[in-house]
């Protein structure tokens, strides 16, 4: 999930800083559909994620003053979105589910991309990923917050911890328990 050559992001973040709304306009464009889906894994809620995407890079580029030269800019990005997207699940009193349709050519199960000549494959994949859908759906929201970060949308333990506003020893943590609770939920399906 890389987004190129960091000394081009620094030019254009340091550009942007300076008012250059094209410069940020790529950033934007280099960033949005990982901020899409994270504030999609908050908010669970795909119009509630588009518009704390959209206010989180609006809030972000306002913010640029105060950016730390040289920093990366993902995780600061990341970590707005997040606020975003949990603000409006707060105020909307919704609860977060999870839909791995958003994030589902990311999702890395197991042996790759599937031939369509082989449907019997095809049909076990889909079971699996039904099955995983199901048992994360039966997860607390903080497990499935924290191994969608870090496995769905595939952001290092740093940068889960940003966008979840979590120290990396509780994102260490937390993903430990969820990933055992993930576990037991998918051997209840197979009993």
């Amino acid at each position: 999930m890389g987004t190129g050559d960091p000394l081009a992001e620094n030019v254009l973040v340091e550009r942007a800083r300076h008012g250059d709304v094209a410069a940020y306009g790529e950033l934007v464009e280099r960033y949005q559909q990982l901020a899409f889906r994270t504030a999609y894994a908050i908010s669970g809620n795909a119009a509630d994620a588009e518009e704390a995407a959209q206010d989180g890079f609006v809030k972000a580029f306002a913010a640029l003053r105060r950016f730390r030269a040289g920093a990366p800019l993902r995780p600061w990005l990341l970590t707005i979105v997040s606020n975003e997207a949990r603000n409006r699940r707060r105020s909307a009193g919704r609860r977060f589910r999870l839909v791995l349709r958003a994030a589902d050519h990311h999702i890395a199960l197991g042996s790759g991309a599937i031939e369509g000549s082989d449907a019997e494959a095809a049909l076990l994949e889909a079971e699996r990923r039904a099955d995983l859908a199901e048992a994360l759906g039966a997860l607390r929201e903080s497990d499935r917050a924290v191994i969608t970060c870090r496995y769905l949308l595939e952001l290092s333990e740093e940068e889960t911890a940003c966008a979840l506003g979590l120290r990396r020893g509780t994102v260490k943590s937390r993903l430990s328990r969820a990933l055992g609770r993930l576990e037991a939920e998918l051997g209840k399906g197979e009993r």
